[in-house]
């Protein structure tokens, strides 16, 4: 005969019942505890992490498509090994062809009706200006902006957004220091995109050379993004009698710059902005010959150069490559950037495990120390509450022909 719990004795009968409650209440504590753990906002689900992405893969800098290209490949990896925490990334890259206006459109687009959980390295400075407030005002992440700008790193007027690469103000102090070292007396020409990419870069460098600047700048000249060519303001340059050059300069026009400089006899010592290091999109078509000795500065491992071949890092590299982006161009260094930013992302999304809510993501984001693989030694993404400014550090290399070859330390704050 099987007894109920009300017919048992009544001592027993207490203690089952309080059994059974104290069951019950573990585990709805146990649920709820489960519950709790877990919270999402719009674009993250149990199953699913959905990354917005904006980048020209059309227009005058298309160059830099092939950014998007990588960070796409790289997520496939991610996906391909069971996610992050076993969720899925969903990553909807968007075309803007480097035009403002279009970069507004992609990013209404992406937060309003693919509803993504954050909008990952949108490229440009102007771009980025554009959609800030949008963005801030949306209260959705534009986190590791593919900008220098310094602007994006301003944790109090806009807490949603924040830079990854080092700052043009820091790299153009870095160059004006080296000039001031090596030759002071230099008379320097200097030729900017003319739009706020080009004039943050130019007023770190004005910075550096202090007083010096009125005396050491014997011309200046600009371009627009839609100007077919940098011709005359390269003869002009030239004209001055300039024996430095500064070109602050997006892929395209940098490469016409070395090669004019070549074609005209100009023969300056050349600095060259970092975001324009590429081998294969700014060396090969300028002339490899006519780039020897241009002098750079970047925070990654040249894929190009020999002496990373054989470490793990560059081993591990390409082997993503070869599967996750054959048809890309192993030594193009703007797919080194794509690959690390994503990659700093990924640490960001694990660390913030179950709480995928845009405010968690944010302040994962800002007590972030992490070193990518692909990074120069010595440099690392290192972020607080008050330094929205990721990586601070960078490295001297001059192009000897084939590849860019490091010289000096790691400079920077």
């Amino acid at each position: 005969m099987t007894r109920s719990l009300f017919s048992a004795r009544p001592g027993t009968r207490r203690r089952r019942l309080l059994g059974a409650g104290l069951a019950a209440t573990l585990g709805l504590a146990t649920a709820f505890t489960a519950q709790a753990q877990k919270r999402y906002d719009p674009g993250a689900s149990d199953t699913e992490i959905k990354i917005g992405h904006i980048v020209p893969y059309s227009g005058p800098v298309s160059a830099y498509g092939t950014i998007g290209k990588a960070a796409a490949g790289y997520f496939a990896k991610l996906n391909a090994e069971g996610g992050i925490n076993g969720r899925k990334v969903t990553f909807i890259s968007l075309d803007d062809a480097y035009n403002p206006s279009k970069t507004v459109e992609q990013a209404r687009k992406l937060v309003e009706q693919d509803e993504v959980l954050v909008l990952f390295g949108p490229l440009g400075t102007a771009h980025n200006l554009a959609i800030q407030r949008y963005m801030n005002a949306k209260k959705v992440p534009q986190l590791f902006v593919a900008t220098g700008a310094t602007r994006f790193g301003d944790p109090k007027a806009f807490p949603w957004t924040m830079g990854w690469q080092p700052t043009y103000q820091t790299e153009g102090k870095i160059y004006a220091q080296h000039i001031l070292s090596t030759k002071p007396n230099a008379k320097i020409a200097v030729l900017m995109q003319n739009d706020d990419f080009g004039k943050d870069f130019l007023k770190g460098f004005l910075e550096a050379l202090g007083d010096k600047a009125k005396t050491m700048i014997v011309a200046q000249s600009t371009y627009e993004v839609t100007d077919p060519t940098i011709d005359s303001q390269m003869v002009n340059l030239k004209a001055s009698g300039a024996d430095t050059f500064f070109s602050i300069t997006t892929p395209k026009f940098a490469a016409q710059a070395i090669r004019k400089a070549a074609d005209i006899g100009w023969k300056p010592t050349q600095y060259l902005s970092s975001v324009s290091v590429s081998v294969s999109a700014v060396i090969k078509p300028a002339g490899p010959e006519n780039a020897v000795g241009v002098i750079s500065a970047t925070y990654l491992r040249d894929p190009a150069d020999d002496m990373w071949k054989g470490s793990k890092e560059y081993e591990d590299y390409k082997t993503w490559f070869s599967k996750y982006y054959p048809s890309g161009d192993l030594s193009d260094s703007l797919n080194v950037l794509g690959y690390s930013s994503a990659q700093t992302l990924e640490q960001v999304l694990r660390k913030a495990g179950d709480d995928l809510t845009r405010a968690n993501i944010m302040k994962v984001a800002a007590n972030l120390q992490y070193s990518p693989p692909m990074l120069y030694p010595g440099i690392e993404v290192k972020t607080s509450p008050t330094d929205f400014y990721p990586i601070e550090r960078m490295q001297l290399v001059r192009f000897n022909g084939t590849r860019y070859e490091p010289f000096g330390k790691v400079l920077g704050d």
